[in-house]
């Protein structure tokens, strides 16, 4: 689906500001604050909270390689996701696989899924690919909610987090937290090289305009379906992970309710830029934590907060800050 991207620089004007001389070391010293902060946070916020806004947070960074750099919106992200939360759980529960294993089971089977979904709904354009990956989602969850393995609406429960390379007890939750956590940069590693690699840069051009990539003799169909088993296969470390942080996976994580969230938090953080769903997860997911108790209902708020922002901050929170006079300053790259 073509995706209109806007370019800050497009739109900052003949004025806009030269970066600060020491621009890059300003952002190499905000990455080292944010990682310290992420060090330190289990000693102040309830880790447990922690560990699921960073599920959530790589979850809408893969979904934001598909949608932010390739330009395609899936409806259907959730069957990745809460998929590989049931091939995780049923490998570390029933095979009785180490985490690493368990994870690595549910990272293949998202992946496989991404390649079967992908080979179809690729054969169609705009919102009819869209239509279709919901639609296949659909499939996928009537698929667990009927399966003998996932033990239908009571899901998989009681799963072991075991011994990380047989060796380190993840029982404890700050170890989980700190396994969690080093999981999730290499995650966010991989899409930023994912992204500023050759390939991504093809990625891009489709994205900008398909026709004249196809002009210059790429398989477009291709690289798509590489970016589309890409950002299902990061969906699937995003849903494994979750499915040992709590130790169970249920129909939640595959309905298409999850799937909508994403979207959510893609457009709220930034769409086509690296940090912008790690920041749009974070909103949503502390909304839901902490107006859980609460008598209001918490997708009404949901729903304020993304109408805000869509009338306020149009290319989202992040992007608007990459956009801005400080961030254009500071040589902030919306893709980077």
């Amino acid at each position: 689906m073509a995706h209109a991207h806007s370019n800050p620089e497009a739109t900052a004007g003949t004025d806009a500001p030269a970066p600060h001389p020491q621009a890059a070391r300003i952002r190499i010293a905000i990455v080292l604050a944010l990682l310290m902060l992420a060090l330190i946070a289990p000693l102040g916020v309830y880790p447990i909270f922690l560990m699921k806004l960073l599920c959530f947070a790589l979850f809408a960074a893969a979904f934001n390689l598909l949608l932010g750099y390739t330009g395609l919106l899936s409806f259907g992200h959730a069957a990745f996701f809460g998929g590989s939360a049931y091939f995780t759980a049923h490998a570390a529960k029933v095979w009785g696989f180490t985490p690493e294993l368990a994870i690595l089971t549910g990272v293949i089977g998202a992946a496989g899924l991404g390649l079967v979904i992908g080979l179809i709904a690729l054969r169609r354009q705009g919102i009819y690919f869209t239509m279709i990956t919901l639609a296949l989602a659909q499939m996928f969850y009537f698929f667990c909610l009927q399966a003998g393995f996932t033990h239908g609406e009571d899901g998989i429960q009681s799963v072991p987090r075991g011994h990380l390379f047989g060796l380190i007890d993840l029982s404890h939750t700050l170890t989980m937290y700190y396994f969690v956590l080093a999981v999730f940069l290499i995650g966010i590693l991989v899409i930023w090289r994912f992204v500023n690699s050759p390939f991504g840069m093809i990625l891009k051009s489709i994205r900008e305009n398909e026709n004249r990539a196809i002009s210059l003799g790429y398989s477009v169909t291709r690289y798509k379906l590489g970016a589309f088993v890409m950002s299902a296969a990061l969906a699937g470390l995003a849903g494994g992970m979750k499915a040992l942080v709590f130790q169970f996976a249920t129909l939640t994580d595959v309905t298409w309710q999850m799937s909508g969230e994403v979207v959510l938090m893609t457009l709220l953080g930034g769409i086509g830029t690296l940090l912008g769903p790690v920041f749009g997860a974070g909103l949503i997911v502390t909304l839901q934590n902490y107006l859980a108790t609460s008598n209001f209902p918490v997708t009404i708020i949901t729903g304020l907060v993304f109408m805000v922002c869509v009338l306020l901050f149009r290319r989202g929170l992040v992007g608007e800050f990459y956009a801005s006079r400080l961030g254009r300053r500071l040589g902030f790259n919306p893709e980077n």
